[in-house]
C-alpha cells in the first residue's frame, strides 16, 4: 500500500484481502492467510495500515429488516423553504429512526432520505406526523421500492 495524493494505492495482496473480507467481514484471518500463501500477522499488518489510512472504516453486521416486520423501503425528496434551514431540518431528521440515511444534494431537492417502515401505512405517519412536521419542510415527494436489483460495494 502507497498513500500518494492523499490516495491510498493498494497491491494485489490488499485487493484480495480486502475481497474476501467484503464478501464476508467474518471470514477467519487464517483462511485468508492460507489462500494468499503468507502469514496471519501480515494479513493483520496490513489491515491496519489500511485502517491506518482511512480505506477501511470499519466492520459491521447486517439485520435483514423484513424479518423485524420493516416491508416498505422509500426515498423521499424533501423540499425546503430556504436553503438556511438545511441545517434545523437535518437535526429533527436524525430524531426520527427511519430515517435511514439523509443526503443534501443538487436538482429539485433540497434533501433526499431513505426511510424503512414497517408498511405503507406506517410510512404515511412517519411523512405526515414527523417529516413534514418539520419546521421549513414545504412538501416532498415519495418513491417506494418495489424491489432492490443491485447492492455493492465499490470494486477494489
Amino acid at each position: 500500500m502507497k498513500i500518494i495524493d492523499e490516495k491510498v494505492n493498494i497491491d494485489g495482496i490488499d485487493k484480495t484481502i480486502l475481497n474476501h473480507l467484503m464478501e464476508d467481514a467474518r471470514k477467519p484471518i487464517l483462511e485468508i492467510a492460507r489462500n494468499l500463501g503468507i502469514s496471519g500477522a501480515a494479513i493483520h499488518q496490513r489491515l491496519r495500515k489500511l485502517e491506518k489510512a482511512g480505506l477501511i472504516e470499519g466492520s459491521k453486521l447486517v439485520i435483514n429488516p423484513r424479518v423485524l416486520g420493516y416491508t416498505t423501503l422509500a426515498f423521499v425528496g424533501v423540499y425546503l423553504d430556504k436553503a438556511i434551514s438545511n441545517p434545523q431540518a437535518v437535526k429533527k431528521l436524525r430524531e426520527i429512526p427511519e430515517v435511514l440515511e439523509c443526503h443534501y444534494t443538487t436538482g429539485n431537492w433540497s434533501i433526499f432520505l431513505k426511510i424503512l417502515c414497517r408498511d405503507n401505512e406506517h410510512l404515511m405517519k412517519v411523512l405526515n406526523m414527523n417529516i413534514q412536521a418539520i419546521e421549513g419542510v414545504s412538501r416532498t415527494e415519495t418513491f417506494i421500492s418495489l424491489d432492490q436489483q443491485i447492492q455493492r460495494q465499490i470494486k477494489v
